[in-house]
């Protein structure tokens, strides 16, 4: 099986890598590693809100 790692960029936005890959530039591991479907379900639950996070500081002024 392979092994998946969910990874993070600066706009907070996730997506899943194979663990045994270096990280794109601007990426970084956000800690959990599984299978596939169990990256895509953790990011599921993480991932609440889609705006990146550039627009969400715009729309509140931060």
């Amino acid at each position: 099986m392979s092994r998946f790692v969910v990874v993070l960029n600066d706009e907070e936005q996730y997506s899943l890598w194979p663990a045994d890959r270096g990280l794109p530039d601007g990426w970084r591991v956000e800690g959990f590693e599984g299978g596939k479907d169990e990256c895509l379900a953790h990011i599921e639950s993480v991932w609440t809100d889609m705006l990146p996070r550039s627009l969400r500081s715009a729309m509140t002024g931060e």
